[in-house]
């Protein structure tokens, strides 16, 4: 036998007589402050007022005024509790029907009166939109017990089917609050979400920049002034110091540029549409790499023929510069050879270099170019490749077609 249902059974009953009350609900008039004030006043009225009638109802029936007192009392406090304590206010709505019951007369064939009976039937149906529907199954039960032990025969159905359907749509009233509220906070997580991504998306494009720009420009100083006093003659010692100290305050500001683009990088960005050089600019950029002492040799087609898209030219273009920056940093006096070759749908870019036949301008450490070349060819629908070659060299590869959708991100 399953035990598990009674369990459950059993715990939903302890909690609708003895557990933690139900949450108060929205107040009625949240929306409008104005009115929302005056809503306490006007209620204490009202339940005066109530207060004051079933007073003289019971009266009327010969009640002693102490009894008729409490009574009163009774038929009202559940309303007091309502707006706060809705399960409570149950609570004491079910006592006050099985004790003022024996105020009725006896040719009466209603044993309540008629604020006690009405304010039974606001109380339940406040209460069986807050609760559970376990603790929503007990509390229809246990209000049919005043009205089977001591409702009129002829008058029963009619109440059971109230109770019946107040259950019923306590119940379609609950799950739609609580599917606002899942709807609501799923809402809520969701924007939180995109603005989260949104800032690692633009951290993600300034480290690129970052280590688009800077690094290379700081990878040339570091080859530049490393090389010099081979490439310069008669450069006294000093200058050669000079430039050694160069060198050496280049690398170690790559060194601290790697450690806060691994802070601000993600791995995924947005497009990025400010303006950014493109194949034209190969030579400028292949001319300035020279100049740093590195042989660079640069086989590319026309600079434009009209079918290269600006993304692709500009990712082009980055991959060619974080190219020829880690020939650079990792393989000092080799020869670079970078190709360009646009087909009829997409465009290839390849940058090799032969052994390095000099120690490295930079430390090994791990970087972000090879992740950015590949995040610029993926982002267009394109492939990157990367890898040592059979000679000992080392060569990057990409193939970025035209008509991917997207852009560079």
């Amino acid at each position: 036998m399953n035990r598990q249902p009674i369990a459950v059974a059993l715990l939903a009953l302890r909690h609708t007589l003895l557990g933690r009350d139900a949450p108060p609900g929205r107040r009625l008039l949240a929306r409008w402050p104005r009115l929302d004030r005056y809503a306490t006043p006007v209620g204490l009225l009202a339940v005066l007022g109530l207060f004051l009638i079933t007073l003289t109802v019971e009266s009327e029936w010969g009640l002693p005024t102490p009894i008729a007192l409490l009574f009163a009392a009774m038929t009202v406090a559940p309303l007091l509790a309502l707006p706060r304590r809705p399960l409570l206010a149950w609570r004491l709505t079910v006592l006050a029907l099985l004790v003022c019951t024996f105020n009725a007369p006896a040719d009466q064939s209603w044993p309540w009166t008629p604020p006690l009976a009405l304010g039974s039937i606001a109380v339940l149906a406040v209460v069986v939109g807050r609760v559970d529907r376990p603790v929503l199954v007990w509390v229809v039960a246990i209000s049919t017990v005043p009205v089977l032990a001591l409702v009129d025969p002829d008058n029963r159905v009619p109440v059971l089917l109230l109770l019946g359907a107040l259950a019923i749509v306590g119940d379609l009233i609950r799950r739609n609050r609580l599917s606002r509220h899942a709807l609501a906070a799923q809402t809520e997580q969701s924007e939180r979400e995109q603005e989260r991504r949104a800032v690692l998306e633009e951290r993600t494009r300034i480290a690129r920049e970052m280590h688009d720009v800077v690094a290379h420009h700081m990878s040339l100083i570091a080859v530049q002034a490393e090389t010099a006093p081979y490439r310069l003659t008669d450069v006294p010692a000093p200058a050669a110091a000079e430039f050694v100290a160069i060198a050496s305050s280049a690398r170690d500001a790559l060194t601290d540029m790697r450690r806060l683009l691994g802070v601000l990088r993600s791995e995924s960005s947005g497009p990025q549409t400010a303006p950014q050089p493109d194949l034209a600019d190969l030579d400028a950029l292949v001319d300035t790499a020279r100049r740093a002492g590195l042989p660079v040799t640069l086989d590319a087609g026309p600079a434009d023929d009209g079918r290269v898209p600006a993304p692709v030219g500009l990712a082009a273009y980055r991959i060619v510069q974080e190219g020829l920056a880690n020939a650079a940093r990792h393989a000092g006096g080799a020869a670079v050879r970078v190709t360009v070759r646009a087909g009829h749908s997409s465009l290839e870019v390849r940058v090799e270099n032969s052994p390095a036949d000099a120690r490295p301008t930079a430390d090994g450490g791990p970087g972000h170019g090879l992740t950015g070349m590949r995040e610029r060819a993926t982002s267009l629908g394109g492939t990157f490749t990367a890898g040592p070659l059979p000679d000992g060299g080392y060569a990057v590869a990409a193939e970025l077609p035209y008509d991917a959708e997207g852009g560079d991100r």
